[in-house]
């Protein structure tokens, strides 16, 4: 009878064994499926429950046990199930986020300033654009909050009755972000459009400026730039108070506006009014457009032409000349309007309704003085 082997041939035996058995991500690899949570217990030697409150409250979890939890998830390339989830703890972890383009860097910042906030307390953005389409936006909203968002951050502006009714039933954190309305249904972090449409104008007449344009988009029913359109409302609003003509008004190209449209429109408006004296465009974009389309036709910014925009975008402040501007820190607004989704989340009740953080004058080198005529000896 043989006789049985000794604890190092056995020890031996076992690291044999252990070298050629398949780990677990080359199992679930075989399998044809993801990882799941119970093999990242298992590797881990934790239950499945502490797996779950590592994920969910990781302050609850001593650090080794983290430690051991994290590197489970590395080796097997495990991807949390939030569907499953949302299910069970009837929440979703995201908040919505609605623009009205992507080409637009302003929103860019703002939506970077938003996540920076929401995710300190673990929230994650899923963003939808709608191209100044209500239609769109109408969509967009129904999906968010069928995916269970904890709380929407929408675009300030009208809203079509079937919207207003979707909206209206909503019992999550609804905040409104960019322009500012005069009756707010929601919360709101932004800026005026009409004042700072007023802001420009104001600039250009003190320059000593009458004869003044302006470039607009055009669109109207579902698919219209309603912030546009207050910019170019307060604008004309200056230039009649002051007794100045509101009627040198170029539209080009339906929102979102671009370079390509800002040059057609400034072409078309040189070509009606060949003795303008300044030109306010209602986007940056559409101003760098205007100044290219000015070189091109050998018109000079700001000797013949004083021209400026709107946004604060870091291509006019890269152009030559440096475009003036009406800026706006959609960076802060983004990282106010998350500070008010964490707060709604947490059920205070000392929320500001509106916060206005106004716009400022960057004021560069594509405005500058008219100068006043010669006089003609008879």
């Amino acid at each position: 009878m043989a006789g049985r082997r000794t604890t190092g041939e056995e020890a031996a035996a076992g690291a044999t064994r252990r070298a050629t058995e398949p780990d677990a991500a080359s199992v679930v690899a075989r399998a044809g499926g993801r990882p799941t949570i119970i093999d990242v217990s298992a590797r881990a030697g934790v239950s499945r429950m502490t797996v779950s409150r590592a994920l969910r409250a990781p302050h609850l979890v001593r650090p080794d046990t983290r430690e051991a939890i994290a590197r489970a998830i590395d080796e097997l390339g495990y991807v949390p199930d939030r569907a499953a989830e949302a299910l069970s703890t009837r929440r979703s972890g995201f908040v919505g986020l609605v623009v009205p383009t992507l080409t637009n860097t302003n929103f860019a910042d703002a939506a970077r300033g938003l996540t920076d906030m929401i995710r300190r307390e673990g929230y994650e953005l899923l963003i939808g654009y709608t191209d100044y389409d209500e239609n769109a936006m109408l969509r967009h909203v129904r999906d968010m909050l069928g995916r269970r968002a904890e709380a929407l951050v929408l675009p300030a502006g009208p809203r079509g009755a079937a919207l207003s009714a979707l909206l209206a039933g909503e019992t999550i954190p609804i905040v409104q972000m960019a322009g500012l309305v005069p009756s707010p249904v929601h919360h709101m972090v932004g800026y005026s459009n009409h004042e700072a449409g007023r802001l420009a104008a104001r600039h250009l007449i003190g320059l000593g400026h009458t004869r003044i344009g302006v470039l607009a988009a055009e669109g109207d029913g579902l698919s219209y730039d309603h912030r546009g359109g207050r910019r170019l409302e307060g604008f004309l609003e200056a230039l009649r108070e002051a007794g100045l003509a509101d009627d040198l008004v170029q539209r080009m190209g339906k929102p979102p506006v671009s370079f390509t449209h800002g040059a057609r429109a400034m072409g078309a408006l040189l070509e009606r009014v060949p003795d303008l004296h300044a030109v306010f465009a209602v986007s940056d974009l559409v101003g760098v457009g205007a100044l290219m389309e000015c070189r091109r036709r050998g018109v000079r910014v700001p000797e013949d032409l004083s021209l400026m925009g709107f946004g604060g975008f870091e291509i006019g402040s890269q152009v030559v000349p440096a475009l003036t501007t009406v800026a706006v820190d959609y960076r802060a607004i983004g990282e106010r309007t998350g500070g008010m989704v964490l707060d709604l989340l947490a059920g205070a009740r000392d929320v500001p309704r509106v916060v206005d953080l106004g716009v400022t004058l960057a004021e560069r080198e594509t405005t500058a003085r008219r100068p006043a005529r010669l006089s003609v000896p008879a």
